[in-house]
């Protein structure tokens, strides 16, 4: 595997570590909420707070990815996150852990979260050369979906049943440790933006904010593209806000085994992330990208109907696949297409979109799990299904018109 130099290893570096806090986590807080309410709406509240910081901090966050030192933003957001994992793990070990104060960490965290991921997306394009996006993201991918799935979401399941704080204790020193790679990416590797961003008026924070906004809005091939990304990623925010008690209460799922079964997901999207820039290559990016959106929206609706767990994991993994190709040429897509100088604000306003809206599908598939747990499924693939068959022809061609519209 040929190196992508120094800088990027150490954002890898620190993208595993996150990783692998990140897959413990994921399986550990829905089972540890599950043992504080039964209650459908409140569960899916978890996975709407999650998300809803994007909706209030993603365009400010932008700029001030913009204005300072990518790496130090990255570093200081992943201490936070282990500081506060560290706090929720001593109130699980003390007995005094509420699903309200879960809430208040997971929108913590959820805000931390806003912070790294923007702060990172923007250094990719500033770390690799063009040709180097797809491989980079996809060695991304592929690496946090190895990390997420097969170390940190197993372990996680035995971990909980060891000691409730165990899993919450090793995220809370996953998180450290990114923190100390990301403060130590060698900045000679990076390729030097501030001469082209103290072109721009930089002393009015609303003004920057505003021009992050209006690129978007004038560049019609972006913004179609969000939109459409937006309104499907709350068609499955909605049907996944409550697959932890769809898994455990309906497919009988063991909740010691939640872990693992998300870990064998984990299979498709590797597979996923090593196909996706030879797919590429061959039959060209948007092609690719359409078939992975429009077949992950279908699998959705059918794993509504699924008879058992087995061929839920069996379709999840189909999905994984599809979805893992779809985000790595995505971000290949705006990586490629924004300035970088202007990356972080251009990516918190679509991110605001897309992942702004998802707390809100959240929200509403607790709320139609109240009239049955596979409902949510079902109601959300028919509307994604219906949203990617019509954007079928936009999307067969948008990588290209992208690239136009520069």
């Amino acid at each position: 595997m040929k190196s992508l130099g120094p800088a990027f290893n150490r954002l890898w570096g620190a993208s595993l570590t996150t990783n692998l806090a990140d897959g413990v986590l994921s399986a550990a807080a829905p089972l540890l909420a599950i043992t504080l309410t039964k209650n459908p709406v409140l569960i899916s509240m978890l996975s709407a707070l999650v998300m809803l910081p994007w909706l209030f901090f993603a365009i400010p966050i932008g700029v001030i990815v913009d204005r300072v030192d990518r790496r130090f933003l990255l570093a200081g957001a992943n201490f936070v996150r282990f500081l506060i994992a560290g706090l929720l793990a001593l109130s699980i070990s003390t007995h005094t852990i509420t699903i309200y104060l879960l809430f208040v960490a997971t929108f913590c965290i959820g805000i931390c979260e806003v912070t790294a991921d923007t702060t990172s997306q923007s250094l990719i394009p500033q770390i690799l050369n063009k040709d180097q996006l797809e491989r980079g993201n996809s060695r991304l991918q592929i690496s946090e979906t190895i990390v997420q799935g097969f170390v940190g979401t197993p372990i996680s399941g035995f971990l909980y049943a060891a000691a409730i704080y165990l899993p919450f204790i090793a995220n809370s020193l996953g998180f450290l440790v990114a923190a100390i790679l990301a403060a130590v990416i060698p900045v000679k590797f990076l390729q030097d933006i501030r001469t082209e961003t103290t072109t721009e008026a930089k002393s009015n924070f609303v003004s920057e904010i505003r021009f992050g906004i209006n690129y978007l809005y004038n560049n019609k091939v972006l913004l179609r593209l969000v939109l459409t990304t937006a309104s499907i990623g709350f068609c499955y925010s909605m049907s996944t806000s409550t697959i932890v008690l769809f898994m455990v209460k309906e497919l009988h799922l063991k909740p010691a085994f939640f872990g693992i079964a998300l870990s064998v997901q984990a299979v498709g999207a590797i597979a996923g992330g090593i196909a996706a820039p030879k797919l590429s290559t061959q039959f060209g990016r948007s092609k690719v990208m359409t078939a992975g959106i429009f077949l992950s929206s279908l699998i959705i609706l059918l794993q509504g109907f699924v008879p058992n767990i087995y061929v839920f994991i069996a379709l999840s993994t189909v999905a994984a696949f599809t979805i893992s190709q779809w985000n790595i040429l995505l971000m290949s897509t705006y990586q490629s297409v924004i300035p970088s100088h202007l990356y972080g604000r251009v990516h918190g306003t679509r991110r605001t979109l897309v992942w702004g809206l998802m707390p809100f599908g959240s929200l509403l598939g607790g709320f139609i799990a109240k009239t049955g747990l596979r409902a949510p499924l079902i109601v959300g693939g028919v509307i994604a299904t219906l949203i990617a068959t019509f954007s079928l022809p936009f999307l067969m061609g948008v990588s290209e018109s992208a690239e136009a519209s520069k």
